[in-house]
């Protein structure tokens, strides 16, 4: 039942990947005022809380020109944020089907990648905005650091079950190893219980030998024996007659 509910679930994971592809999806439909307004609102807040933090005194003037100058470099960060979570929200899945490696590297940088370059496709549509190469290579570098954190975060959690795998499977090796030992012991000591049976038969065998081949020489004797008899006791009966 577990592994039915299991099997079920496991499609879910992906949810929050599609989920990511949505958010990003909807900055893209954004028109340029609406995008620019957004980016240069957390621009300013940015360089207001440091200002609150390290005490610099700046007026809102200043932190306006500020904001104006963080404004891009906010706004690539923001692009390789998104695609960085993108990454992590689609490799953890397949992580979890057990695609990893270089074959994680691939297929989860080939769907964000090319979800990218899709994206980038869609604001041509958008009013004011258009496709830059430059944001697929910032929304690429994003993705590659989000899948290389899913491995190290995955490899490191999974550390632990690897370390007992390999205990058990130490252990698994030696209880085979005993067992294989026990099993050559009651062979020599089956081999010991018939070795003496097999040298008495031996014994027999050649003490039948023997005996065969002495009656073999014992025989040939015998008649020899018999036949000098007969023709000695032929002569004397010969003699008497004459």
């Amino acid at each position: 039942m577990s592994k039915l509910l299991l099997y079920i679930l496991k499609p879910f994971s992906f949810l929050p990947a599609l989920l990511m592809m949505y958010v990003i999806y909807s900055f893209s439909a954004q028109t340029a005022d609406v995008s620019g307004s957004l980016s240069y609102a957390v621009s300013y807040k940015i360089v207001e809380i440091g200002n609150d933090v390290l005490e610099t005194g700046f007026t809102d003037e200043q932190i306006g020109r500020y904001a104006h100058r963080i404004e891009h470099p906010v706004r690539k960060l923001a692009h390789m944020t998104e695609y960085f979570l993108l990454a992590v929200a689609v490799s953890f899945p397949f992580y979890v089907y057990g695609v990893r490696g270089f074959a994680l590297m691939l297929v989860a940088g080939l769907i964000c990648v090319g979800f990218a370059a899709g994206d980038e496709y869609h604001q041509s549509f958008v009013a004011g905005r258009g496709p830059s190469k430059k944001d697929v290579m910032i929304d690429s570098i994003g993705a590659f650091f989000g899948i290389v954190c899913v491995r190290i975060i995955c490899w490191t959690a999974m550390t632990p079950f690897r370390v007992a795998k390999r205990i058990e499977e130490r252990a698994q090796r030696k209880a085979r190893a005993k067992e294989l030992a026990r099993e050559r012991a009651r062979e020599r000591a089956r081999e010991r219980e018939t070795f003496p049976r097999e040298r008495t038969r031996e014994r027999e065998r050649t003490t039948r030998e023997r005996e065969r081949a002495r009656e073999r020489e014992t025989f040939p004797r015998e008649r020899t024996r018999e036949r000098e008899r007969t023709a000695l006791s032929r002569e004397q009966g010969t003699r008497r007659a004459r």
